[in-house]
């Protein structure tokens, strides 16, 4: 299923959203590992089509959902301690990751520090038939400053099936899917989010493509991070 987020007001999802394309880094651009997908810049209101194509089925299922939220946060509450309040006992928390202000993307390969652009996660080690059920991010944004949450509107399974018509049954989706996806000259088009401090998102992280970015942003913002299984509506949406 491609990127469905749920919203209420069409009107102040295009006021938070914006949309682009993707490109493949270029041999310079030695930040970034070779190979990386990025935006290409160039982002755009959300015409009315692009509204429609991501309007939720009615009745769509919880774990391929994204959701624009205010995380309940308590003042005095530990980070950890969150996601008790959101009904999964088996939630985990990640951790937190600081972004530099003005960062196109934002995650990096810990192993050399360079960043891997756009990608899948791979927390749960899903196979092609059940990547869509995998456990939902949770992200809170600590600030000081605004950040954003990436997404690409394909999901994991439609690219399994492009780049690999012919033995997808038994493969793991991967970010390499998408590269490959991306190098062969198909389209993929990305929407980015706008998150104030104090803002956050539950998202498929395991199943769409993303990354978090601070372009255009003078201030660093830091975030927290849970993964679980959250039912729609569990926290208030700001759209």
């Amino acid at each position: 299923m491609p990127l469905h987020i749920a919203y209420g007001d069409p009107s102040a999802l295009r006021a938070r959203c914006e949309i682009a394309t993707v490109r493949t880094v270029r041999p310079g651009e030695a930040a970034y590992e070779p190979g990386a997908i990025i935006p290409a810049g160039q982002w755009r209101p959300m015409s009315e089509a692009d509204v429609k194509a991501v309007t939720a089925p009615r009745r769509p299922l919880d774990s391929t959902i994204v959701e624009i939220v205010r995380p309940a946060y308590r003042e005095g509450l530990p980070l950890e301690d969150l996601t008790g309040l959101l009904g999964d006992p088996d939630a985990v928390y990640l951790g937190q990751a600081l972004a530099k202000p003005d960062m196109t993307t934002t995650t990096d390969n810990y192993e050399d520090g360079r960043l891997i652009g756009l990608h899948l996660d791979n927390w749960d080690k899903l196979p092609y038939a059940d990547k869509h059920t995998g456990r939902r991010r949770v992200c809170f944004n600590l600030g000081p400053g605004t950040r954003f949450i990436v997404l690409g509107t394909i999901d994991a399974q439609a690219v399994c099936r492009a780049v690999h018509p012919n033995d997808r049954t038994h493969r793991y989706p991967h970010t390499q899917d998408y590269r490959d996806y991306v190098a062969s000259g198909r389209p993929l088009r990305i929407i980015r989010v706008r998150l104030a401090a104090g803002e956050g998102y539950v998202a498929p992280t395991e199943y769409l493509l993303h990354d978090g970015s601070s372009e255009g942003q003078g201030q660093p913002s830091a975030a927290a991070f849970w993964l679980g299984h959250w039912p729609r509506g569990i926290l208030p949406s700001l759209i």
